[in-house]
């Protein structure tokens, strides 16, 4: 069963584990929460995923998301929960951060923390708590929504930071990719054999070179095939027959009907237009 989610006063709490409790009883989220991970153990689950506590990690909550922890669960670190009302206290120019962050939550839920990041944002979270605690005074919101911004500032460099090494990783995938094809396109006509290779799967694959090219890996493959087979018949008289089975077709008539799906002549026709253009 879901429980209806906290109420939380002035739309802004933090607290630490292990003194506060661990909410066991799946909630429908009412305000956006940051988890600092800094050790423990347990299970959290966001809507229908279950994550293993690992610490040094972040994880993003957003509203309306489903949450518990599983019993016997023992977090060591900070929950920061705040109101969208809240959250218009901060300065606007930390507006795109909250977007950043929480408009897609379920696509980066939890982000991994190097040891300077952690460091860091430990500091703002104990920081932010002791400003929390004091007694009430003059501008004290204004004061705990400038620590919001802050930690959401830091929390969304984090993010695009693992989001860039993540576009790296990708691009040299993709680069690994199209030197695979240069060197075994005679042997090798299958994106999934590609894939395997590179150890990801065929939709990751072409995914990536959709990404990187605008074609799927399977045009990448064919173009670099038509462009070899051009190169057999403009400068080489081997037969059409011989050329199939170099290129790795099973027979003649197969590498005839895919030249000619892709240039709409059939591979003498290419041979006899280019030989006639050139004299």
């Amino acid at each position: 069963m879901i429980q209806p989610d906290i109420d939380i006063k002035d739309s802004f709490a933090i607290g630490p584990w292990p003194q506060m409790p661990v909410g066991t009883a799946l909630r429908r989220a009412a305000y956006h929460r940051l988890l600092l991970l800094q050790g423990g153990s347990g299970i959290l689950q966001v809507d229908d995923h279950t994550f293993p506590i690992q610490g040094s990690e972040i994880f993003l909550i957003a509203k309306g998301q489903l949450f518990a922890w599983q019993a016997g669960s023992k977090p060591d670190g900070f929950e920061l929960a705040f109101g969208d009302c809240f959250w218009e206290k901060a300065p606007a120019s930390a507006a795109n951060c909250k977007t950043v962050l929480f408009n897609d939550a379920s696509a980066h839920q939890r982000l991994p923390l190097p040891a300077p990041d952690l460091a860091s944002l430990s500091d703002l979270f104990t920081a932010t708590y002791s400003e929390f605690i004091r007694p009430a005074y003059t501008n004290k919101a204004d004061a705990l929504a400038a620590y919001l911004k802050i930690i959401m500032i830091k929390t969304a460099n984090v993010y695009a930071a693992l989001r860039e090494g993540a576009e790296d990783h990708d691009r040299a995938l993709y680069g690994h990719f199209l030197q695979l094809v240069k060197h075994q396109y005679q042997e090798q006509h299958e994106v999934a054999g590609f894939a395997r290779q590179l150890g990801i799967t065929t939709r990751k694959l072409s995914d990536l070179c959709r990404q990187f090219s605008g074609q799927g890996a399977k045009e990448i493959i064919s173009e670099q095939l038509i462009t070899e087979a051009k190169r057999f018949l403009q400068f080489s008289s081997r037969p059409v027959k011989e050329i199939a089975f170099t290129l790795n077709f099973s027979t003649p008539d197969q590498f005839s009907h895919f030249f000619k799906k892709k240039t709409f002549l059939s591979p003498q026709q290419y041979r006899e237009r280019f030989v006639n253009s050139s004299m």
